[in-house]
């Protein structure tokens, strides 16, 4: 193998081993096979670039033209003509999904779902990153600075993941760099003189030149390694920022600054309602008799960008004793206070503390911050909620119609932060918020219009299939197919609510559970929910319910609350209409108490439309099973053309004169490449008897093992000098029995690369190598023989003309 194709193969290695980082970073990991197929070709096409040879520049510009047809042809094919060239429309619709990519990014937690738009700015990434390793390290020749792209990648992840990426993804990063490092040093030494693996170093074995320069190499790469290390070990921790998937230190410990943005804790919520089975991950006990409002909140989201809602990033203290009064809670409107004790299972880790909304007091072991605006508790240094008791005393607030209504403007800050709507929300949003609020007095009837028309009037229908849905456009469509879970409603609810100037944010968290006998409440899985919060100046942030068959509607919110001036609904389980309705919801004839437990069918399958174009092509999981396969074939190659070589090679019986010499021959060159792969290099300018003894000397083969050598060199000896070579049986199992003897003495690295990496695949190679250049020199020769049978007729000229010329 040349120098140049083992940089080849070494720079897409390290690129591979890098890009492993980024793999807990998504999930599923499919992206990564997309990766090495078309990392795979991207390297093909630069080394056939290097092969013509093109200039340097212009093997970087063919490799770039090549990556931007596979990427169009795997994720824009639709829209590029005949499927591989981009045009304008190609290039809007890859923009496009990298910017889908973008907002996925700031709104998924880790691992993140495998969107479109995360897939290709994966892809993409890696590919951009391999490219430019590759210029690096084998177009110019200079492999030591394509670690810092190598490097780029591992940061990459390692600042997603808030370090959760570990350090054994840093140590396969940094393996691929240093065998980058190490082919680059062979490469440039065999330019003094031809490279030989040495042979392992044991008695009788003759040592390579070359051996010194590698070994001190791995031992620098080691001990580079090793402080690499070591040394972060020696230094001051740093915390705060981000938190990880598990709850990844924050803050600054003990003081009162620090500030944290939270990961998206919509993330799991439609895994956690999709669930098959229940499961109980927190038990309450709680000294009030109401349970039906008992909603524990997680946190609350209130940064909405026109495509998602997300957490902003706060400002996190200690825990006072006494947790300040809710925001713009006045003393005139009733409230109790409460004290629920609270029990998470192990199964459940949070970074955030379930707890009813407003806390004012929390008892809690471990350690734990306090964010003030959404008056939630946070994890401090990789503290959870997992398997946790605590006491939380809250206030029941329950103000009246009249005082929602009669509530003044709230603060212009306040309105400001929580009224903002992007200009990227589509129009319509803002138009049917108008619309089903036409006719309301103050925004308290604004916001129990659109509760009840989401909930009772608008023929919403409750699924939890529906995927959550990104870009500006997410909630027009979910406004036009009234299909969708919590997350849909409240999103949409809140966003329509800002539009009327409403101030509203999201709270996350889980809906009432369900009472036991033994006076607890369980709280499941499938109770994972959100629901909007609007904020009126005297009450503060007020919980609605949107959600048809979810959690209860406030009795703020209902028709018999006293004094209120709004018109009666029914209520779907009592008085529905006869009229059909536009989009008919089977939850509306649904009584309370199946709803509760979530039995209220749905529309059949066949009412259902089916979107899409059905899965994928046959032709495509047909090529991406062939291309799964090759890449699986991949390392196992070396291993299967040896032991398909070894069964020609030893199968031709030669039992006639006719075919006894080339039989025997093949028989000799199968022991050579055997030798050869345990690591015994060939000598052609030796004598067949010679070879042997070397093989046997070097081998350390035992009295059987080196009688059957010298056998089969007397036999190449025959066919070499004797006028008529005669056929000599038992010449395969003579190689065998070499093969066996030098696998007795090898160690057991020596054995596991004969087997999995024989150096005797190097043949191939050369074998390609040798019919490429005589296919350029026959190619050459007709072009040479055409080009002079054009220019025959015109190019000769007459000796007598040449000679009249001179006369």
């Amino acid at each position: 193998m040349s120098g140049r194709t083992r940089l080849t193969l070494c720079a897409a290695a390290a690129t591979l081993m890098a890009s492993c980082a980024l793999l807990p970073l998504v999930s599923p990991a499919s992206w990564f096979l997309q990766v090495v197929l078309l990392l795979t070709v991207q390297s093909g096409v630069g080394a056939v670039a290097r092969r013509v040879p093109l200039a340097r520049p212009l093997t970087v510009a063919a490799q770039a033209l090549a990556t931007l047809m596979l990427l169009t042809l795997v994720f824009a094919r639709a829209h590029a003509f005949a499927g591989l060239v981009p045009g304008p429309e190609a290039f809007r619709h890859l923009a496009g999904l990298l910017q889908e990519g973008a907002d996925d990014v700031g709104r998924y937690a880790i691992p993140a779902p495998q969107t479109d738009g995360i897939r290709l700015m994966l892809v993409a990434g890696v590919l951009v990153i391999g490219l430019i390793v590759d210029a690096l390290a084998v177009t110019f020749r200079s492999a030591a600075p394509a670690g810092l792209p190598l490097l780029a990648v591992y940061s990459v992840a390692a600042g997603l993941s808030e370090g959760g990426t570990g350090g054994w993804w840093f140590l396969v990063a940094a393996a691929g760099y240093l065998m980058l490092l190490l082919a680059e040093g062979r490469d440039r030494l065999s330019q003094w003189g031809r490279v030989f693996a040495g042979a392992p170093r044991a008695g009788g074995r003759e040592p390579s030149g070359a051996t010194a320069p590698v070994r001190h190499g791995r031992r620098i790469g080691a001990l580079v390694l090793g402080i690499a290390l070591v040394v972060p070990l020696a230094l001051p921790s740093m915390r705060g920022g981000l938190l990880g998937a598990a709850g990844g230190g924050v803050g600054a410990g003990s003081g009162d600054g620090g500030t944290i943005s939270a990961v998206n804790p919509l993330v799991s919520l439609r895994d956690s309602l999709n669930v098959d089975e229940d499961q109980t991950v927190i038990t309450l006990r709680t000294d009030t008799s109401d349970t039906s409002n008992l909603y524990l909140r997680i946190v609350s989201v209130d940064d909405f960008d026109g495509t998602t809602w997300k957490p902003s990033q706060r400002h996190i203290v200690d825990v006072p004793d006494r947790l300040p009064s809710p925001q713009g809670l006045d003393g005139d409107v009733k409230r109790t206070e409460i004290t629920t004790t609270i029990s998470t299972s192990t199964s459940f880790v949070q970074d955030w503390l379930p707890m009813p909304y407003p806390p004012s007091a929390v008892r809690v072991k471990g350690s734990w911050r306090y964010e003030p605006v959404g008056m939630a508790l946070v994890g401090d240094h990789r503290q959870t909620a997992r398997g946790l008791t605590y006491e939380v005393k809250s206030l029941q607030v329950r103000p009246t119609a009249e005082q929602l209504a009669a509530a003044p403007e709230p603060p212009a800050a306040l309105r400001r932060e929580y009224t903002k709507v992007p200009r990227s929300l589509p129009a319509d949003v803002a138009r049917t918020a108008r619309r089903v609020t036409r006719g309301a007095a103050n925004h308290y009837e604004q916001a129990v219009e659109l509760q009840d028309w989401f909930a009772l009037e608008g023929g919403f229908r409750y699924d939890t299939q529906v995927e959550a849905g990104s870009g500006p456009r997410a909630i027009s469509r979910f406004l036009k197919d009234k299909r969708g879970f919590c997350v849909h409603f409240s999103f949409a609810m809140a966003a329509m609510a800002r539009t009327l100037g409403i101030p509203a944010r999201i709270a996350v968290g889980f809906a009432p559970g369900t009472a036991r006998g033994d006076g607890t409440v369980a709280v499941g899985l499938k109770d994972a929910h959100a629901w909007p919060e609007l904020y009126f100046e005297g009450v503060g942030w007020t919980r609605f319910e949107p959600t048809p068959t979810r959690g209860t509607a406030p009795s703020y919110t209902q028709p018999d609350t006293p004094g209120t001036s709004l018109p009666e609904h029914s209520a779907p389980s009592q008085n529905a209409s006869t009229a059909p309705s536009a989009a008919p919801s089977a939850d509306q004839s649904c009584p309370p108490e199946l709803r509760k437990l979530q039995e209220c069918g749905g529309p059949s399958a066949q009412a259902v439309p089916v979107k899409g174009d059905g899965g994928p092509r046959w032709y495509s999981l047909l090529g991406w099973t062939l291309g799964g396969l090759l890449v699986l074939a991949l390392p196992l190659s070396p291993l299967l053309w040896r032991r398909r070589t070894r069964a020609v090679r030893l199968g031709a019986h030669g039992r006639g004169g006719a075919d006894a010499g080339p039989h025997i021959l093949a028989v000799w060159q199968e022991l050579g490449d055997t030798a050869w792969d345990f690591g015994i290099l060939p000598d052609e300018s030796q004598t067949p008897r010679r070879a042997a003894a070397r093989i046997v000397r070097l081998g350390r083969l035992d009295e059987v093992a080196a009688a059957s050598a010298h056998r089969l060199a007397d036999a190449v000896e025959q066919v070499l000098y004797a006028p008529r070579p005669r056929p000599v049986a038992g010449l395969a199992e003579d190689v065998r029995r070499v093969a066996g003897g030098l696998r007795d003495t090898a160690s057991r690295r020596t054995r596991l690369r004969a087997a999995l990496a024989p150096r005797s695949t190097v043949r191939v190679v050369w074998a390609a190598s040798a019919r490429w250049n005589a296919f350029r020199s026959r190619a050459a020769a007709r072009v040479a023989a055409v080009r002079a049978a054009l220019s025959g007729p015109s190019g000769r000229r007459d000796p007598g003309d040449g000679a009249g010329a001179s006369g």
